[in-house]
């Protein structure tokens, strides 16, 4: 978030609903992608796969529904609920699956998701 020069962004009044990958997600990356990414010159484009997985709401898990959403980087995915589970397609066709949920911040709520989201190329 400091590298891509959001820090400011996004620890502003909210409310926001963050789809934060695990760990694990980001090291699935393709090798020396997030160390590319974390470059000054890739700013933009670290800071548009941060902003595509910001909401401009909070949107708790019960409140979920299936659809297009728009994300703070104007580029929206698309969510699908089955049961209890929520699975989000980013604008490549990748899928992501909503592992924890409801993480209540001063600003909103962070949903935790095991695949990184990217906007369509």
């Amino acid at each position: 978030v400091e590298a891509a020069g959001l820090a400011e962004t996004l620890s502003g009044d909210g409310p926001f609903t963050v789809f934060a990958p695990t760990d694990a997600a980001f090291a699935e990356l393709p090798a020396g992608t997030l160390d590319t990414l974390l470059q000054p010159a890739n700013q933009d484009q670290l800071a548009a796969i941060l902003t595509y997985h910001v909401v401009p709401a909070e949107v708790m898990a019960a409140d979920v529904e299936a659809g297009e959403v728009p994300t703070v980087n104007s580029a929206p995915f698309t969510v699908a609920v089955d049961g209890d589970g929520v699975e989000i397609t980013d604008g490549q066709g990748n899928q992501a699956n909503v592992v924890e949920t409801d993480i209540e911040a001063s600003n909103g709520v962070v949903h935790v998701i095991d695949s990184v989201l990217l906007p369509a190329a």
